[in-house]
């Protein structure tokens, strides 16, 4: 279910078309605000597909649709536990993601709220 790291590889930029297809089709699994939703919720741990829906406020047939798109792209993964599938994130690097994404939103809004400080100060 989880990578572990003997199975990491080197990253070798510039990156190929083939590896450039994969990375954008993995940010592609990030440009739906509920695939995030669901993610950042199991960034806190494993829940079922219940637990899920009613945690990101959405129907299970839409969670458990997005939890499929999300497992056949590697980013989280199900076991079963009697009738009920708990769902959980692939590996740690999923929860990086969505971190760095959060880090990343903050960074460009701090950035951008003191770019036009100056450029309000310019003007005056």
């Amino acid at each position: 279910m989880h990578m572990s790291s003997a199975n990491h590889r080197a990253v070798e930029l510039p990156l190929g078309r083939v590896a450039a297809q994969e990375v954008a089709r993995l940010m592609g699994a990030l440009s739906t605000a509920s695939r995030v939703q669901i993610l950042a919720r199991l960034t806190k741990g494993p829940c079922s597909v219940g637990e899920l829906s009613s945690e990101v406020e959405m129907e299970q047939p839409a969670v458990s649709h997005q939890l499929r798109i999300l497992r056949d792209l590697g980013l989280v993964a199900g076991n079963r536990r009697g009738r009920h599938v708990v769902y959980g994130l692939f590996d740690s690097h999923v929860a990086a993601l969505i971190a760095e994404a959060l880090r990343h939103i903050d960074h460009v809004a701090t950035a951008g709220s003191t770019s036009r400080g100056r450029e309000m100060e310019m003007k005056v």
